[in-house]
């Protein structure tokens, strides 16, 4: 067994805990700083400025995700490889996972750009906004490829089971933006410009560091060679395009709320983006489960080991409810003070938004646990298009019509509601799904669990 693969000996729940602790102390040090951005570019007074940064959020959100696909795929792919002993072959694909990610992240950073100003005018925004929201925009897209070897070195971390140095790069990168805003926001008075810079500093931060940590610690990476890469891309992209399809689904419907949400005025779209600045935070415990818990189940499917990988993901669901709802308390309590934070006037719909947050829908927060949990379950099962048609489900049928119809019935309000009230559903039927999944003799699959869309991929270069 190597030494490397961590995860097939101990107490499940113990990994659990503290690789999702670790990853989401890494990802809020993040989220906390966009959480500081929001409260400092509110004390400028100026509602445009606030809603162009929730504008600008969706198609951020957008671009991430292009990143975290590439990242669930290369931390599936190595986490398996250790379990299976062969370091050479975790090394041979982290290395093609983070040149493949950064080439398709450059491209695509590309197309986004050359459309910006269509995909801000369909979010809603006019005007002063619209404008706002493009200039921090065109700040920040150049730097997506940089981030792309942020998020993959960071897989690479957690998939040798190094949760403490991903945090830490990802402190680091926070760090550099929490430093740098204040000084460029007001100091040099930039206001969004000078939050764009920070966020493109704080990018450079965490892919130089995660990446020196992946060479000094975990044998670095092997020689790029075309013929390695053009041998990975296939279980790559069999990963990754339905991972980044899954994370797409995100924005998507996220982009619907924002549109829904703009009928209602820029105050409206203001409470809206200081919910999305908080939500987070808040709960970047849950957000990081899926890549906390991702590793674990890749090792012990690789290592054929199918009662540990039903245990971890039982461990795992019953971990997010105990989050959830110490989480879901705290905001009760702090509803006031943030308030005060983002200096809400009484009776405003922004108030009224942030406290319906911070109030029952924080709760509803552990069904979307429930769908990072088996989004994990999926990916390192074989199964990433499940994961996709999942997340799908959640965020066009699951959002598009909960929303219309409670937002017709209590307006700004609504949208939140409607937006919350999907998750549920596809909730439970990622639960039957991973049940079924789990409940096969053959739980863990073949060591090559892609060879089923082997026939695709051929057929794809036959055509080409």
């Amino acid at each position: 067994m190597s030494e490397q693969a961590k995860f097939l000996e101990g107490s499940l729940f113990r990994h659990t805990v503290t690789m999702a602790l670790t990853a989401s102390v890494g990802l809020m040090a993040v989220f906390l700083v966009d959480f500081v951005d929001m409260v400092f570019i509110s004390m400028l007074g100026n509602a445009e400025l606030a809603a162009a940064v929730g504008y600008a959020g969706a198609i951020l959100f957008f671009t991430g995700s292009f990143g975290i696909g590439m990242a669930i795929a290369c931390g599936a792919l190595v986490a398996r490889a250790l379990g299976e002993g062969d370091e050479g072959l975790a090394r041979q694909r982290a290395t093609s996972s983070l040149v493949i990610g950064f080439l398709f992240g450059c491209v695509f950073a590309a197309v986004v750009w050359a459309g910006i100003d269509k995909l801000v005018g369909l979010l809603g925004a006019t005007g002063e906004t619209r404008d706002l929201a493009i200039a921090y925009l065109q700040i920040i897209l150049p730097s997506l490829p940089i981030l792309l070897l942020g998020v993959v070195g960071g897989a690479i971390l957690r998939a040798h089971g190094d949760g403490r140095r991903s945090m830490n790069v990802m402190i680091a990168g926070g760090v550099v933006n929490a430093v740098l805003d204040p000084v460029l926001i007001f100091g040099l008075d930039l206001e969004l410009t000078g939050a764009a810079l920070a966020s493109v500093a704080a990018r450079v931060t965490i892919a130089w560091l995660a990446l020196t940590a992946v060479h000094r610690h975990h044998g670095g990476f092997g020689r790029p060679d075309p013929a390695a890469l053009l041998s990975d891309l296939r279980p790559v992209a069999t990963i990754a395009l339905p991972a980044i399809l899954t994370q797409l689904a995100t924005p998507v419907g996220q982009a619907y709320v924002t549109r829904a949400m703009s009928e209602y005025g820029e105050q409206a779209v203001a409470g809206m983006a200081i919910v999305g600045r908080l939500t987070p935070v808040a709960f970047g415990v849950l957000f990081a489960l899926s890549g906390a818990v991702g590793p674990i189940i890749g090792q012990n499917a690789g290592a054929g080991q199918s009662d540990r990988v039903r245990l971890a993901f039982r461990e795992a669901l019953v971990f997010a409810a105990g989050v959830t709802v110490l989480v879901s308390l705290l905001l009760f309590l702090l509803r006031e003070p943030l308030s005060w934070l983002f200096a809400l006037e009484d009776g405003g719909v922004a108030r009224v938004l942030v406290f319906l947050f911070a109030g029952p829908l924080s709760l509803l927060w552990f069904f979307n646990g429930v769908i990072f949990v088996a989004n994990a379950a999926f990916n390192n099962l074989g199964r990433p298009f499940t994961s996709t048609m999942i997340n799908w489900g959640r965020h066009t049928l699951g959002t598009v019509v909960p929303v219309w119809l409670f937002a017709a019935w209590l307006g700004a309000p609504g949208v939140l509601i409607g937006q919350a009230l999907g998750g549920v559903v596809f909730a439970l039927v990622a639960l039957v799904l991973v049940g079924r999944l789990l409940g096969r003799p053959d739980t863990v699959p073949a060591p090559d669990p892609f060879q089923r869309h082997a026939r695709l991929f051929q057929l794809f270069q036959h055509r080409r």
